[in-house]
């Protein structure tokens, strides 16, 4: 089979990404193999290969919004899932089950969790081995190629909107417009909030209009309207002292990605006065990501992707960094 490796942490534009050939692996005990239909792109997938996560697997393959068909179960796995059937395999791949996260439906702050693309080879390839416990059923109606993006930008952008606790009929501020602010739009514009843009991208702007968005402007922009809610996506910390600025007192902040670039210093009378919170979001627990795909089964939600081969990851991810499409990435083997 071929996939993609990592060959040393460095920019994209260095290739520091190799495709290879190699045998088909074998399922063990609790794993599944699947042939690959569709893998996302993700930022974390370029945070990965570039160094900003620290390398917890050396030439892993990345990728963690996976879509594809069982070929083989692990010998002595209790699964409910058979061979043939369309699972997704997202970025949470284990946790302890023991400890008091996972005992309190907080499993994503599991010390001990490990994540597909980074402890564990992901989906840039033609085959994955994945967690039975861990995989995904999937709603009908969307394409592979629109299922994969569900499976990080979706449920992170969903948790992301319950860490943001936007009030009912709330308006929401989104800071950053790709794979993950377009979906959570909808969801949040499904519940009956009013949704404003800042991004510095025309094509993201114009995506945001055509889904329904209030306003859109400029990333350091202020809003025409006090926010109830803001969830920054953009990785970057110089927008955090914007972001709660535009918050109305009382309001919540949720800062979406796994990496971030350094936040300035706040200042507590503009910043933080009035009982405004941060919330940071890590990972997802297996609950949000089924509450997220119910959510997308009952509402047929839009997923905007620019598909690519599979020996173009590398040039994939170049794109992302470069924000040359708006919407989501999606290889294709």
């Amino acid at each position: 089979m071929r996939r993609w490796r990592t060959t040393r942490p460095a920019p994209i534009a260095s290739r520091p990404l190799e495709l290879v050939e190699e045998s088909r692996p074998h399922p063990r005990r609790g794993e599944l193999l699947i042939e690959v239909d569709a893998c996302g792109v993700c930022r974390t997938d370029l945070h990965v290969v570039e160094g900003d996560l620290p390398v917890h697997r050396e030439h892993v393959t990345p990728g963690h919004e996976i879509v594809g068909r069982v070929v083989e179960i692990g010998p002595d796995t209790d699964s409910p899932v058979q061979p043939a059937d369309l699972v997704g395999v997202p970025w949470l791949r284990h946790t302890c089950g023991t400890c008091k996260y996972c005992l309190s439906d907080a499993e994503n702050l599991c010390k001990q969790s490990e994540y597909t693309g980074w402890d564990h080879d992901g989906g840039y390839a033609e085959h994955v081995i994945a967690a039975a416990d861990y995989v995904l059923a999937l709603p009908t109606g969307y394409s592979p190629e629109h299922l994969a993006p569900l499976l990080c930008a979706g449920i992170i952008g969903y948790r992301a909107l319950k860490r943001a606790a936007l009030p009912a009929g709330g308006r929401l501020g989104i800071y950053g417009f790709g794979g993950s602010a377009h979906l959570v739009a909808q969801v949040a514009l499904l519940q009956g909030a009013t949704v404003h843009v800042m991004t510095r991208d025309q094509q993201a702007r114009d995506l945001a209009l055509d889904l329904g968005a209030a306003s859109v402007h400029d990333t350091y922009q202020k809003p025409p309207e006090p926010l109830d809610s803001a969830i920054v996506f953009a990785p970057v910390g110089d927008i955090v002292p914007t972001a709660l600025e535009a918050l109305d007192s009382g309001g919540t902040l949720a800062l979406a990605g796994i990496h971030m670039t350094d936040t300035p210093p706040l200042n507590y009378q503009r910043h933080l006065f009035h009982e405004k919170q941060i919330h940071s979001v890590e990972a997802n627990t297996r609950g949000d990501a089924r509450e997220f795909l119910r959510f997308a089964a009952e509402h047929r939600l839009r997923v905007e992707t620019t598909s690519y081969a599979l020996a173009d990851a590398d040039q994939a991810l170049a794109d992302l960094e470069s924000g040359s499409f708006a919407g989501a990435a999606v290889l294709i083997p």
